[in-house]
C-alpha cells in the first residue's frame, strides 16, 4: 500500500475542493461517515450471526428446587 505525505494530501484536499466547493465539502464529509457507519453496523451484525450460527447448541439445565411438602415455615402457634 502506498504512502500518502503531507504534500500528496494537501493536493488531494485542492482537487476535492476546487471540484465540489467549500459548501459541499462538510455535507460529503458527513455522507461518507455516515456510509462507513453503516458499513461498520452490518459487518459487526453479519459477524455477530455467523457467531450464532457457528456457536454450540445450548443446554437448559434445570436446579431441582424443594417442593412445598418440604419447605413448610415453622410453626408458630404459641396462643
Amino acid at each position: 500500500m502506498p504512502n500518502i505525505g503531507t504534500f500528496e494530501l494537501i493536493i488531494i484536499f485542492l482537487v476535492v475542493l476546487v471540484l465540489f466547493g467549500p459548501k459541499a465539502i462538510p455535507r460529503l464529509a458527513q455522507a461518507i461517515g455516515s456510509g462507513i457507519r453503516e458499513l461498520k453496523d452490518a459487518m459487526s451484525g453479519v459477524s455477530r450471526e455467523i457467531e450464532r450460527e457457528n456457536a454450540p447448541p445450548r443446554v437448559e439445565t434445570s436446579v431441582p428446587r424443594e417442593s412445598s411438602d418440604t419447605a413448610q415455615p415453622p410453626n408458630q402457634d404459641k396462643a
